[in-house]
C-alpha cells in the first residue's frame, strides 16, 4: 500500500514540476538569451568605439617573439666524441 501511495505522490509531483517548467522554462530562457545579446551589443559597439580612435596609417605590433639563444652556450666550450678504450689483459 505504502509502495502505490509513493509512486502515485511521485508521479503527481513529475506532473507538477513538467507543468511549471513548462511556463517558466521559456521566460527563464528568454531572459538569458536578452542578457547574452545585451552582452554582445555592448562588446560589439567597444570594438566599433576602439577602432574609431585608431588612426589607420599607424602600425601597432602587440607581440615580439623572443631572440632564439644557441643551443650550446659559449662558457660550455667544445665537445669531444667520446672513445671507449679497451684494455688488454685478463679482466
Amino acid at each position: 500500500m505504502f509502495l502505490i501511495r509513493f509512486l502515485i505522490i511521485c508521479i503527481c509531483l513529475l506532473y507538477v514540476v513538467r507543468a511549471i517548467f513548462r511556463l517558466l522554462g521559456p521566460m527563464l530562457f528568454q531572459s538569458i538569451i536578452n542578457k547574452a545579446q545585451q552582452q554582445n551589443q555592448q562588446q560589439y559597439r567597444s570594438q566599433q568605439y576602439n577602432s574609431q580612435q585608431r588612426p589607420s596609417d599607424k602600425v601597432t605590433v602587440d607581440y615580439i617573439p623572443p631572440t632564439k639563444k644557441k643551443s650550446v652556450p659559449d662558457s660550455e666550450g667544445e665537445f669531444i666524441d667520446y672513445e671507449e678504450i679497451k684494455k688488454n689483459g685478463n679482466s
